[in-house]
């Protein structure tokens, strides 16, 4: 049987719209997921989270048009990756801090969730992820997180492959198994859209750095040896 995808996010949903913890499946890999200050302190001490660390909001495009900030290129450059190729892509970039989905969270999520006025997007991550980012756009309700795993861990692809500990601390996890881009072993590229400077090497990076390499004339810098991506270009 397929996954119930609209069905799934719904119930999903109504856990996270009522202050829980979901875990989600993305195309990147799954995420521990929260929509209030209570969820997302959970979830930072459940994965022995870095203070330093910030959340990232699951957005689709509509939201993310509302939110950051962009000059032409920023804007060419998100729709040449998630529109044009079809990529998931982590997007930072300056956001309307006044936008009411932002306004609506409590100081101490919004303080974990941004930086200097920038704010961190997952985009394009799969039907799943379209359909519950929907649902939070239409009820402006934010949800924020990351990877559903104990900090440094890596990310999971698998629901079996999940810490007990974080799986514990979810009111729903919603399986959909093997995630998309699992031979990556690494969630998404996140990338700054006014510097174009990649925050973090992850899935589809070569993909990403050939589009703007052919499409914008940027030379992304390549992952370093020995990171996770490097060994990896050695195997596809």
């Amino acid at each position: 049987m397929k996954p119930d995808v609209k069905g799934d996010a719904a119930r999903a949903f109504a856990v996270l719209e009522a202050g829980g913890i979901a875990v989600l499946p993305m195309d990147v890999g799954y995420s521990l997921i929260g929509g209030s200050e209570t969820a997302l302190s959970q979830i930072f001490e459940t994965k022995k989270r870095a203070s330093s660390k910030l959340n990232a909001m699951l957005a689709d495009r509509d939201l993310q048009q509302d939110l950051h900030i962009l000059d032409q290129r920023g804007w060419e450059v998100v729709d040449a990756i998630t529109e044009d190729y079809g990529l998931p892509l982590g997007a930072i970039a300056p956001a309307h801090m006044d936008h009411p989905i932002l306004r609506k969270m409590e100081t101490g999520a919004l303080e974990r969730s941004s930086k200097t006025g920038t704010v961190l997007m997952l985009l394009n991550a799969g039907a799943f992820h379209a359909e519950i980012c929907r649902l939070s756009r239409q009820a402006v309700q934010p949800l924020f997180g990351s990877s559903a795993n104990l900090s440094l861990a890596g990310t999971k692809f698998c629901i079996e492959d999940i810490e007990s500990e974080v799986l514990a601390v979810a009111d729903v996890v919603i399986d959909h198994g093997l995630r998309k881009y699992h031979l990556y072993g690494a969630s998404s590229t996140l990338l700054d859209l006014q510097t174009l400077e990649v925050v973090r090497y992850g899935s589809c990076f070569e993909l990403i750095a050939d589009i703007l390499a052919r499409h914008f004339g940027v030379a992304l810098p390549a992952p370093p040896p020995g990171h996770i991506l490097d060994l990896v270009g050695h195997r596809l």
